[in-house]
């Protein structure tokens, strides 16, 4: 069981462009082992789309779950 992950923007230059790691229970936890597995993300901002739709909010992850990781971004 796995979820898959991509990311965006500075983020891609830490983690590389995707990579797959085991279901964890929602997207804080989620974030926390990355910062473990990548210690340069730990005071890094960072957004979270969840199967394409941005989540603001600690949110359950299931298995084949895709997760994008973003940096912070404006409009212009």
């Amino acid at each position: 069981m796995s979820i898959n992950i991509i990311s965006f923007g500075s983020l891609t230059d830490i983690t590389g462009s995707s990579l797959t790691m085991p279901v964890v229970q929602d997207t804080d936890s989620l974030i926390s082992e990355l910062k473990k597995m990548y210690p340069a993300l730990a005071h890094k901002k960072i957004l979270i789309a969840l199967n394409t739709t941005m989540v603001q909010e600690n949110t359950a992850l299931k298995e084949n779950d895709t997760v994008a990781i973003l940096p912070p971004f404006s409009g212009g």
